[in-house]
């Protein structure tokens, strides 16, 4: 090349022009450009020469002026749809002659700049410039407006995230939801940090983010790990600042599809046909529901009744919900499915739809009421002497409290005396089942309510209102167990093994109270499920089912339709096989409900504790978890809560102590104590 050869290279990935000066060495040239910079180039580094006359690098800016006017990208347009049919290559210099009918240097560097430039109409072989089929560009059009598109939803989704984070309202478009929904599921593996005890800080290790949850953190400028998307959804308002992970990881349906809320409400409309035609009207007998006041699915009552002789009859009356469906349809598939109704500090995810669950279902004061009743006489030891079990007509004439009851037990209310009657018999029945081998651990435990961001921890006290209903309820569900069993009746009958306490002298060695009853609690086996009957160890019984709940346990429900259709002469619809295998199902169901609610629990617990860190707790040690390296379990005896702590120095088991919270993080699932001596505990009080 001659000195003064004007040339196009690159150099940073940009188009520069620069003048030819001189070579460098056998193969390399030095280029001056526009700015007077030097550049040493490689000729496989030099893009296109502009023939026809030499240049100095001052010229370099009024050569480009003379290219400006050129330079129109839709002109290619018009010159593929000329070459297109005959697939004819060409030069800079023919497609100048094309489309400005010249070849000046100006317009040939033009051409040259608008076909290395293009993506869409010409593809380089060479030194020539091949059109792309009529295919290939509609194909790139496609995908140009598929890119366009999603940069514009990009800009259009990064302007409404704005303006969320500035606290307004914000009209979510349908691919914002899915960008959020992901999001949504990336932010939910957080619970398994609970669930599955793995390490909070390798969360973006153990889950690395998907695509499309990496593209939106990336553009927003977040961390991509689960932290991150958690924190963005509730910066944007899409979730509130507690938002129960544990119900989102599980699978447990928070909604109730549209089809059976229709189905719900038809029922509601249309009652059907009553198959118990043979109901007991028990309407004047007087029924007491006992729950807790906040509690609206109503599904047990008693009754106390004087009978001939002097003989009395324990009635306990359980809500008849098969009265309002029928097995395998829409209600009671998702019934099956739920497993039971969930019940959390801030509220319940119910097992049937509330319109049915807390209305025609339900035990309601003052209405006439299906039951399934169970009518049973005691002996004087307090075992089952007769009983009968029919489905019935009630009207519940209390809904009392726990706290109501053991007023009026405490009171001796003479004008219901029925109320102390059934308190009498529900001693009888504990002094019974006691005799017969059952075992009593008692421990606090804590009842965690959440409203309007205020936690309210309760300690669930074992009074004798609690008292009397446990028993009344273990008494149908023993009097239910029998009939299956000597009717060969298919139930999901509940068993306990025969635990191996600790012997006599043993526990002597520990001291009295929640140690000694910690210490049988951990030795007790679980409960389990069978379609024959089994022993249940803990409660004392031979043969035992749940029937009391069948609005809120879905195996309560199973043994309704069981026993409701012997009563009416019919064959039961489960088979042992049938029942066998929906027990399965719904057993893991309800072990994964059991373990959201405990998981919730104890979110909030340390929530409460997080929010009371100047608090002094009085706690008692109740065990070790790992003795040599001296961490053992406490209980805070005000609020019926345990957790592990470490000790610095030497502690026995069931020595109290005093504690503050040093460290609490629910959302790591972390807490820390740390003990303290008296006079600070005393200056904290004050």
């Amino acid at each position: 090349m001659e000195k003064g050869t004007l040339v196009e290279f690159r150099f940073q990935g940009d188009r520069r022009l620069g003048v030819v000066e001189r070579p460098d060495g056998k193969t390399r040239w030095f280029v001056i450009d526009e700015r007077g910079q030097s550049h040493s180039l490689a000729p496989r580094q030099i893009s296109y020469i502009v023939n026809g006359q030499t240049y100095n690098s001052s010229d370099i800016e009024s050569f480009q002026g003379q290219v400006q006017p050129y330079i129109d990208p839709s002109s290619l347009e018009v010159a593929w749809e000329l070459l297109v049919e005959d697939g004819e290559t060409v030069t800079p210099t023919q497609m100048a002659n094309l489309l400005f009918s010249e070849s000046e240097p100006a317009a040939c560097y033009a051409a040259h700049c608008l076909l290395s430039e293009d993506k869409l109409y010409f593809k380089q072989k060479g030194e020539v410039y091949e059109p792309r089929t009529a295919l290939q560009v509609a194909e790139l059009k496609h995908q140009i407006e598929v890119k366009e598109l999603k940069a514009r939803g990009q800009q259009e989704f990064l302007a409404r995230v704005e303006q969320a984070l500035r606290g307004e309202t914000v009209d979510w478009q349908r691919h914002d939801r899915q960008r959020l929904e992901a999001l949504e599921k990336y932010a939910s593996l957080l619970a398994d940090v609970v669930r599955l005890g793995v390490n909070y800080d390798n969360l973006a290790r153990s889950y690395p983010p998907p695509a499309p949850v990496l593209e939106t953190m990336n553009m927003l400028g977040r961390t991509a790990n689960p932290p991150g998307a958690l924190q963005l959804l509730i910066d944007l308002g899409w979730w509130g600042a507690h938002e129960n992970l544990f119900v989102r990881r599980s699978a447990i349906p928070v909604q109730f599809p549209s089809k059976v809320l229709e189905v719900a409400q038809q029922r509601l409309d249309f009652p059907p046909t009553d198959l118990d035609t043979n109901r007991l009207d028990l309407s004047s007998l007087k029924v007491y529901t006992i729950d807790d006041e906040s509690t609206t699915e109503i599904d047990d009552g008693l009754s106390w009744e004087l009978l001939s002789e002097g003989r009395e009859r324990l009635w306990v009356h359980i809500a008849d919900p098969t009265r309002w469906l029928a097995p395998e349809d829409e209600l009671d598939l998702e019934a099956r499915k739920r497993g039971s109704t969930v019940y959390l500090p801030t509220g319940m995810i119910p097992m049937f739809p509330e319109l049915l669950a807390t209305g025609p279902m339900s035990l309601v004061q003052g209405k006439m009421c299906c039951a399934l009743s169970f009518g049973v006489v005691l002996d004087e030891t307090g075992a089952v002497k007769d009983y009968t079990i029919h489905p019935s007509l009630i009207k519940p004439t209390y809904r009392l409290t726990y706290q109501d009851v053991d007023e009026m037990l405490e009171l001796g209310v003479q004008a219901e005396p029925e109320i102390e009657a059934i308190a009498n018999w529900a001693k009888r029945r504990k002094s019974w089942r006691y005799n017969q081998g059952a075992i009593s651990i008692s421990m606090p435990e804590a009842m965690i309510k959440v409203k309007n961001d205020q936690i309210d921890i309760d300690i669930l006290d074992d009074s004798s209102s609690r008292q009397l209903v446990a028993e009344m309820m273990i008494l149908a569900g023993e009097v239910a167990a029998h009939y299956g069993q000597v009717n060969n009746i298919p139930l999901p009958f509940r068993g306990q093994p025969q635990p191996e306490l600790p012997p006599e002298e043993e526990l002597l060695l520990l001291p009295a109270g929640f140690v000694r009853a910690c210490a049988m609690r951990r030795c007790m086996p679980k409960s389990e499920m069978s379609i024959t009957p089994v022993r249940h160890a803990g409660l004392g019984l031979n043969t035992y089912t749940q029937a009391t709940s069948p609005i809120r346990r879905y195996s309560d429900l199973l043994t309704h339709f069981q026993l409701k259709a012997h009563l009416r002469g019919e064959v039961p619809p489960f088979s042992a096989e049938q029942l066998k295998e929906v027990m399965m199902i719904v057993t893991s169901t309800t072990q994964e409900v059991t373990m959201v609610e405990r998981q919730t629990n104890r979110y909030w617990a340390l929530e409460y504790l997080r929010r009371h860190p100047d608090k002094v707790w009085d706690v008692t040690v109740l065990m070790w978890l790992r003795e040599d390296s001296n961490l053992g379990l406490i209980l805070l005896e005000d609020l019926g809560l345990q957790f592990p702590m470490f000790f610095k120095r030497s502690i026995a088991l069931g020595e109290q102590l005093l504690v503050k919270v040093a460290h609490a993080d629910p959302q790591k699932d972390m807490i820390q104590f740390q003990e303290i001596i008296y006079q600070e505990s005393q200056s904290a009080s004050n």
